[in-house]
């Protein structure tokens, strides 16, 4: 059942029959689940969740593992390193960077809301969460380790033993416990307390003219792909947007299906925190939100697989994209700084 109203990131301990529906018993008495208040203008929370679903000990325990860089090789950084608050756990580097200075392939995308929606990262490669902190954990050029690693580096320290044991009723630390921990911490990352929020949610909040104006626009030139409560429809599509310098590496969502119909085929992101979350693009093509739409009101690289929704409209210079105005950017820009939360930014 929805909640009607939500303060960001609320999770309290499960108290009573009278909770949520997405309320669950305690795992024991001295390390109860947490309810997760669900927006009244959010879907429902994936399926997924079940598997690491957040307890008071679990999420502390995860948030301590995301803030230590023994995840890493040679000590150097940590999944805080790269997912930093401010950013709406993003940073604001074209592309990610791991230990010794090497270079990613992508952007690092944010970390918000990952209980509603079932696909991760930018291609798409992991759709339970619980299994998503590995893929940095060995990557080359992020963390550069293994998971025997980074149990070898804890294995004996006294403080990660206690905070095993009360998350999950002994000392053991193995690979399934340090995922499933990091899980549950993620888990609770939820931003629902923008401007956007209040006034869907009719909390007595109204977008000014020019918010109003960019809302009309978003709905008419963005909303088929930028959807819903979490502005993002999870589909994966090619909108021309400029080529990656790595076109060894670089395929998109084809380097997991091997599809020639899914090359540089990226899921759509979320726009909530769009302000904070500057450069864009996979590889951090653009630096402003300026940038994004002139490219799309220029036109995109008409590319075989371009998405069906970019060939609706051709712009002023003859090409696919999406034609805009510069007043319409103008609102654009302040409807999308509507999608700002701050209290989810500024959480420690």
């Amino acid at each position: 059942m929805k909640n009607t109203f939500l303060v960001l990131s609320t999770f309290c301990l499960f108290a009573s029959s009278c909770c949520s529906d997405n309320s669950e018993k305690p795992i024991n008495d001295t390390n109860p689940k947490l309810e997760i208040k669900i927006p009244s203008n959010f879907p429902e929370l994936n399926s997924f969740i079940n598997q690491a679903y957040p307890t008071k000990y679990g999420v502390e325990l995860g948030k301590k593992l995301f803030n230590d860089p023994r995840l890493s090789q040679g000590n150097e950084i940590s999944c805080a390193t790269c997912h930093i608050p401010s950013f709406a756990y993003a940073d604001n580097k074209p592309r990610a960077v791991g230990v010794e200075g090497r270079i990613g392939l992508r952007n690092t995308p944010p970390i918000q809301n990952m209980a509603f929606i079932y696909k991760y990262m930018w291609d798409g490669a992991v759709n339970n969460l619980k299994e998503q902190p590995i893929t940095p954990i060995i990557t080359h050029e992020e963390m550069s380790s293994t998971i025997f690693e980074v149990i070898d580096k804890i294995k004996d320290d006294k403080d990660y033993k206690t905070a095993f044991k009360k998350a999950f009723g002994d000392e053991t630390i193995d690979r399934e416990r340090i995922l499933n921990s990091l899980a549950q911490f993620m888990y609770t990352l939820i931003s629902s307390d923008s401007k956007y929020d209040k006034v869907m949610r009719n909390e007595g909040v109204t977008f000014t003219e020019t918010e109003k104006k960019g809302y009309e626009t978003f709905q008419n030139k963005c909303a088929s792909c930028h959807s819903g409560a979490l502005q993002t429809d999870e589909t994966f599509r090619n909108i021309g947007f400029p080529l990656h310098p790595d076109t060894v590496e670089e395929a998109g969502r084809a380097r997991v299906t091997g599809k020639d119909e899914d090359f540089m085929a990226f899921r759509v992101p979320t726009l909530r925190n769009i302000e904070y979350t500057a450069p864009y693009g996979s590889f951090g093509q653009f630096k402003t939100l300026r940038e994004v739409l002139d490219y799309f009101d220029n036109g995109v690289l008409n590319e075989k697989n371009l998405d069906p929704e970019m060939r609706k409209y051709t712009t002023t210079t003859g090409k696919v994209g999406i034609p805009l105005s510069e007043e319409e950017k103008t609102n654009l820009i302040a409807f999308m700084k509507t999608l700002s939360d701050t209290k989810f930014t500024l959480r420690e």
